[in-house]
């Protein structure tokens, strides 16, 4: 069983710049690909940044060049830098894992763990 802990959402205004923590508690080693994910108001969640369990990284197109993810080398914590917030960019923010490596990388439905999520809101 895996336990995902969001940190590090919060206010700012477009342009600003936020870091999310995903910690991954419960886990102990093995293939595991990790991701964010957000869900605005009315719209479904969307994937943004996923990393699989061969360290490959994949993004949604509105976020390409702003957004990174990373992980740390035991791969316990996960990270989200965002730049350059855009108002569009407000949503609640998730942290959603799997074990081995999902047919398609940004589809929700292939993560079987998730967060409880950080709140993000950018102001124009």
């Amino acid at each position: 069983q895996v336990q995902l802990v969001e940190s590090g959402g919060g206010s700012v205004q477009a342009g600003g710049s936020l870091r999310l923590s995903c910690a991954a508690y419960g886990y102990i080693g093995g293939d595991i690909s990790m991701g964010w994910f957000r869900q605005a108001p009315g719209k479904e969640r969307e994937g943004v940044a996923t990393i699989d369990s061969n360290f490959r990284t994949t993004y949604t197109d509105s976020v390409k060049g702003r957004f990174t993810i990373s992980q740390d080398n035991a791969r316990w914590t996960l990270y989200l830098q965002m730049n350059n917030l855009k108002p569009e960019d407000t949503a609640m923010y998730y942290c959603a894992a799997r074990f081995g490596t999902p047919i398609q990388a940004l589809g929700a439905t292939s993560y079987q763990y998730w967060g409880q999520g950080t709140q993000v809101t950018v102001s124009s």
